[in-house]
């Protein structure tokens, strides 16, 4: 079994340093990458204001936190929510760097996030590996996966691990199913076609011009600049 937590926060300010702490945690649980239903989410009493730049992204204010729970006092539950899975975080080492500063807060005797689960993946190291050079924020993997159906003007801690967890399996290859009788049909079609003869397929070679292969080697050379990467197609192993 492959349990996965999606978990985001929303904190007071960026510096936990400066005396920022926690105000939301939002986490969706993921098993053999399907959806469970069970999620854990709770607002939390920071004991100082927010940042106006932060007030302005969560809209979360002292007035609505005042009576809500300290994160002591959520503590075991969150840890036994999370145990033993692999959390899946975008900019992992914000929100577990801010998790892990309430738990010393509470005692330095106390282990961190990362004793407590198995893995912790930053979704947002995913997204610059298979988009080098591209913007990769939660909005923009949003708009470039076309991951929509939610209502979202201002961020929210479960709100976003929600549209993490659909970004994710976007970005991964997708939520997967049981059904075996269709792959066990899509691999018959498959060995069908693999074994078939080339010359049974009368494929058309079509070659290129030499102001069209110009155009392409061009091409690659702009790209070779604009992101200072070398194109699999100049590799001398080709």
């Amino acid at each position: 079994m492959n349990r996965q937590i999606i978990l985001d926060t929303e904190t007071t300010g960026l510096d936990r340093k400066s005396g920022h702490r926690i105000i939301e945690i939002g986490c969706v649980e993921i098993i053999n990458r399907k959806y469970t239903g069970n999620e854990f989410h709770v607002y939390l009493n920071p004991e100082r204001d927010s940042d106006p730049g932060a007030l302005e992204v969560h809209g979360l204010t002292t007035e609505f936190l005042s009576d809500k729970p300290k994160f002591e006092e959520i503590y075991e539950d969150f840890i036994s929510f999370v145990k033993d899975s692999e959390l899946l975080i975008h900019n992992a080492e914000f929100d577990i760097g801010f998790l892990n500063h309430e738990i010393k807060l509470m005692s330095k005797k106390l282990n961190t996030v990362d004793k407590h689960v198995s893995a912790i993946t930053d979704t947002l190291q995913i997204a610059r590996e298979k988009h080098p050079g591209q913007r990769n924020s939660l909005d923009a993997l949003v708009n470039r996966y076309e991951v929509g159906g939610y209502d979202r003007e201002l961020h929210g801690a479960l709100l976003d691990s929600k549209i993490l967890g659909d970004v994710y399996l976007a970005m991964t290859g997708g939520q997967s199913t049981l059904d075996f009788t269709t792959q066990n049909e899509d691999l018959e079609q498959k060995n069908q076609i693999t074994s078939s003869n080339d010359t049974d397929l009368n494929l058309k070679v079509v070659n290129l011009t030499k102001e069209e292969d110009q155009l392409h080697l061009d091409y690659l050379e702009r790209m070779k600049e604009e992101t200072g990467t070398i194109p699999v197609w100049f590799s001398k192993d080709l």
